[in-house]
């Protein structure tokens, strides 16, 4: 009883079953292309593009990885470190959220934690020790209607655990735990990669190797998190979420949300078409010239740089973490937030993203067309005018078997236009994998645009310069009667909830 229950929640067509279970559809609703995102991946994808804070033992060392036998005394802010102002900054620059940096490969904890000594209860001074620096970004974020998660390193190069049974339950899944309990509306929780290696380990050295999948019990990890924060994502390790494969902030043309289940043979960049699992990709990416901890004499990158990484993320089927590290006084430099408030501007005035305290963004050309469609699903409500309504859960969509559509918009008079902006309903998993695009001047003579990008997945957003370009890919734009989207192929019935032209 048990196996035919199951075989019909999961819609499998089986052999020699006495009844037919047809299922009313009266809005001819499309079925799900599988696979298709849990409800706080789909929430995660919301969120879009966030920031990195990586604050710790490092920034006062100088180093990137710390060996796990500092003196705790050397971590000495230089005055009371301020999470409130790393928020305000880069939310500024058009951020949803942030992930805060509090236990890296060095162990030392930025919260007075149960597990271990090695944390801010023993720091150089009182800026150090009274600043829970989980709880205070916590806090912060919420003030500011930020998500916010924190990073936890699972290797521990301090642990005299770390490598043996007890490290797992007695300090790590603990950890977890204590920083999961700052919030239960977290957003994300940051594990790297790292499988061990040489280390202090409580004074008894030497190299210490895992293999991640079973020594940090990832199953149960989720179970215990997501208990108290449901709509946590589990990065890396966690598998809830996948790595893009570079840490330069970019994805590939070309990008599924699908792979299989912690393939090591995918192409991060891309995904697999064939992938069963859901597993979106994330970019992490540095917003300065030198590590990921703030380094003196480092520099910021250019908002035009930064804008050029959003559309090669975001604009492509991922998120965009970026990494904005705070110096020894913890706060972000000066240079850093006048390069985030840059790129905010550049964002609110070329594709319209609401940035607070901006007014005037960027006018959606796709709202003022007329737009025809080459087929519409019956039904009644997947009516061309979904995908400019502005509500995520609505949509445009072909009947069954329609596999190719075209989208033709249509102006009054010419406008120039720069970029495409087009979003798949996720919920019902990523369908298209072919299109091209083309415009007239004339209203009766097309040219093709950008013929040398990869125009083929769609997925949670896709950001098309319309010149081809993002290194330039604001440039003088095209005078345009009309544009049409050809949809040549997909994997069900091409569905889209959103479309934007600027």
């Amino acid at each position: 009883m048990r196996i035919k229950t199951l075989l019909v929640g999961l819609a499998i067509p089986t052999l020699g079953m006495a009844q037919n279970y047809d299922l009313p559809n009266p809005d001819n609703a499309p079925a799900p292309c599988h696979p298709v995102p849990h409800e706080r991946q789909i929430l995660w994808n919301e969120t879009e593009f966030y920031a990195f804070f990586h604050y710790g033992m490092n920034t006062f060392t100088g180093k990137e990885w710390g060996f796990g036998d500092e003196d705790e005394a050397i971590y000495a802010p230089l005055a009371m470190p301020n999470p409130e102002q790393w928020v305000t900054s880069v939310k500024a620059a058009g951020m949803r959220g942030g992930i805060a940096v509090v236990k890296h490969h060095d162990g030392f904890c930025l919260w007075p934690t149960a597990t271990t000594t090695h944390s801010i209860v023993n720091a150089g001074n009182d800026y150090g020790k009274n600043a829970n620096i989980p709880q205070l970004f916590a806090t912060a974020s919420v003030k500011h209607g930020m998500k916010y998660g924190f990073y936890i390193s699972p290797w521990d190069r301090n642990s005299a655990h770390y490598g043996k049974d007890t490290y797992v339950t007695e300090v790590f899944l603990k950890q977890c735990e204590e920083l999961a309990a700052y919030g239960s509306d977290q957003f994300e929780m940051w594990f790297d990669g790292a499988r061990g290696g040489d280390g202090y380990y409580g004074g008894e050295g030497g190299s210490r190797n895992i293999d991640a999948e079973i020594y940090y019990d990832v199953p149960n990890l989720r179970a215990r998190v997501h208990r108290i924060a449901p709509n946590c994502i589990m990065w890396g390790v966690g598998g809830e979420a996948r790595w893009i494969g570079n840490e330069s902030g970019y994805a590939g043309e070309t990008d599924w949300a699908m792979t299989d289940y912690l393939s090591e043979t995918v192409v991060r960049e891309e995904g697999d078409i064939n992938g069963w699992f859901w597993n979106p990709g994330e970019s992490d990416a540095k917003a300065t010239s030198g590590g990921w901890f703030w380094h003196n004499g480092e520099t910021m990158k250019s908002a035009e740089r930064l804008f050029q990484m959003y559309l090669e993320t975001v604009g492509r089927n991922a998120t965009l973490i970026l990494n904005c590290p705070p110096n020894q006084y913890g706060v972000l430099p000066d240079q850093t937030v006048n390069e985030l408030v840059k790129l905010g501007k550049l964002l609110h005035n070329r594709l319209a993203w609401p940035v607070e305290g901006l007014n005037e963004p960027a006018t959606d050309l796709a709202k003022v067309a007329t737009i025809e469609v080459s087929d519409t699903r019956t039904g009644g409500k997947y009516e061309v005018g979904n995908l400019t309504d502005g509500d995520k859960e609505t949509y445009w969509g072909t009947n069954d078997g329609d596999l190719d559509a075209t989208i033709t918009l249509t102006w009054n008079t010419p406008q120039v236009i720069r970029y495409l902006v087009m979003q798949e309903p996720i919920k019902l998993g990523q369908r298209i994998k072919d299109f091209m695009i083309e415009y007239s001047e004339d209203g009766a003579t097309w040219t093709e645009l950008c013929p040398d990008m990869q125009t083929t997945t769609v997925g949670y957003k896709r950001i098309i310069p319309l010149n081809g370009s993002t290194s330039n890919s604001y440039g003088d734009g095209y005078r345009a009667m009309k544009l049409r989207i050809t949809i040549l192929d997909s994997r069900a019935c091409p569905l889209l909830s959103n479309l934007n032209v600027y």
